[in-house]
């Protein structure tokens, strides 16, 4: 039984208590302990709003308000408890009866201190368009373990999460994409200092595709010798392109080839079972998202260049080769054939690394047809998490980065570049 009112109050006014006693090492543990601790209180709240709600509904009922109408008033009785907006109190209200109805073991994870409610949500979000059987599944196979689950990151979680669904029912996850694109939109937010954050919510091929030729843009010009940052390059970039379309045309950047890289198992890549890749600077994507771009490219005559990466059952590299598709040679010294024809060394496993190029390139006829259950698109904004379960990725291995297409313009004088993420924890 949990303590009363009081006695939690009391608890909490002993946590402001002086510190200056402790030593070092004790501040370390007493941080971890405090840690644990707001886990733990985190996974309290869920089960006492869920608890909540059922009284509520309870009492309506017998009051004889219509069930469409028992759950009013809950959400912000819960806001105002919490002290948030009746939006995030909404979002806690959904994320506690999702906890405690189908996701038993990573609701137990949470109120044991495991994982922070942040991560609970993103399992939910993740697992929202999956039926009640599958959704307890993916829970018992990602959450059964508290041990591996703490241990995870929150992308290798949400990669996990999204692969297990994939497997699952690929035709729910390629349903729900459809109905995430239909809500693409721009946002403008106010920033500090008289700023504004801009966004875009777009499919993961185009926000992808943006994101990397504002990177090349950047790169370019820091090799002329721009003297700005490489964020304020990709900014103004941007505004470039959009307010003044004309100026970004006519001085050449937008002519050059774009590259996006992806990294797939050869098995997904030709259909013949489900799962995931990976989309350098984004992440885990559905295979048959893949196959539909790859097929479309084709159709198109977009240049889709291959490196076939080989590797052992302890996980090593052991051979690559590399060309561009429907090309009657690879361009790897170690291959003989077509860059997708030649046969993997005994006992390895092929993967398969695809660069895509922009460029409209006349390529041989190679015709791809696509393999998905539905159409294909992009997941929900992770801002916007929806955990409730919506009637109606093996885990991602470390992505490849394959060389540079022959008309890929580089930079050998400047350093490779760190990728940046930013966590946006919604509201």
């Amino acid at each position: 039984m949990l303590p009363s009112h009081a006695a939690i109050a009391a608890f909490a006014s002993q946590l402001a208590a002086d510190t200056e006693e402790l030593s070092d090492a004790e501040r370390v543990e007493v941080i971890r302990a405090l840690e644990v601790l707001k886990c733990t209180a985190e996974g309290a709240q869920a089960r006492v709003t869920a608890e909540f709600d059922a009284s509520q509904r309870a009492v309506a009922a017998a009051a004889g308000v219509p069930v469409e109408r028992q759950a009013r008033g809950i959400a912000a009785q819960v806001a105002l408890a919490r002290r948030e907006s009746p939006k995030r109190g909404q979002s806690h209200l959904l994320l506690a009866r999702v906890l405690r109805d189908e996701l038993p073991h990573t609701e137990a994870a949470l109120r044991s201190g495991r994982i922070t409610e942040w991560r609970a949500t993103l399992i939910a979000r993740e697992t929202a368009c999956l039926a009640l059987e599958q959704r307890l599944e993916v829970d018992r196979q990602l959450a059964g373990d508290a041990d591996r689950l703490e241990e995870m990151g929150e992308r290798e979680l949400v990669g996990a999460a999204r692969d297990l669904a994939s497997k699952l029912d690929p035709a729910a996850v390629a349903a729900r994409r459809a109905r995430a694109e239909a809500d693409r939109h721009t946002t403008l937010r106010p920033a500090p200092d008289v700023m504004t954050w801009f966004g875009a919510l777009l499919p993961v091929k185009d926000g992808v595709a943006v994101h990397k030729a504002l990177l090349d843009a950047a790169d370019r010009a820091k090799c002329a010798g721009d003297t700005r940052s490489r964020g304020a390059i990709m900014a103004d970039t941007l505004v470039q392109r959009v307010l003044a379309p004309h100026l970004a045309t006519t001085t050449g950047p937008a002519e050059l080839p774009l590259v996006i890289h992806v990294v797939v198992p050869d098995t997904v890549l030709l259909g013949d079972s489900d799962g995931s890749g990976e989309v350098e600077g984004y992440g885990s994507v559905p295979g048959d998202l893949l196959r539909e771009w790859i097929a479309a490219h084709a159709e198109q005559g977009v240049a889709d260049w291959i490196t076939k990466l080989y590797r052992s059952k302890t996980g090593e590299l052991v051979a690559m080769e590399k060309g561009v598709a429907g090309s009657s040679t690879a361009n790897s010294p170690s291959s003989s054939g077509s860059g997708t024809d030649a046969a993997a060394p005994s006992g390895a496993t092929p993967r398969s690394a695809t660069s895509t190029t922009s460029k409209t390139t006349p390529t041989a006829d190679r015709r791809v047809r696509p393999t998905a259950k539905g159409p294909a698109r992009n997941a929900t904004t992770p801002n916007k998490p929806s955990v409730g379960r919506q009637d109606h990725a093996p885990a991602p291995s470390t992505p490849s980065r394959p060389p540079h297409p022959p008309d890929t313009p580089t930079c050998p004088a400047h350093p490779p570049r760190r990728e940046k993420t930013a966590h946006d924890a919604g509201e």
